[in-house]
């Protein structure tokens, strides 16, 4: 008999900021090393994508694995939402 292993636990970004770490596939539409708007959005988060204000001014889904999240101090946090 056979048990099922856990499913791999998806990883969650809480920050409302990550910076992009990859492109391929999507040079257009994301910048490396730019920081981007992450809007909330469980739904994604469960397939592992993350809902990012990209280069068009508009939010689409991208995989979690183009970002790394980012904390910026409170200072900083105020400019970048209405910057980005």
């Amino acid at each position: 008999m056979t048990t099922k292993q856990p499913a791999t636990p998806r990883r969650k970004i809480t920050s409302r900021f990550v910076i992009c770490i990859k492109n391929e596939g999507y040079s257009v539409s994301l910048e490396k090393r730019k920081i981007y708007r992450v809007i909330p959005d469980t739904k994604a988060y469960a397939h592992n994508l993350l809902r990012i204000v990209d280069e068009s001014g508009e939010d689409y889904l991208y995989p979690t694995d183009c970002f790394v999240p980012i904390h910026l101090p409170q200072r900083a946090r105020a400019v970048f939402a209405v910057a980005v």
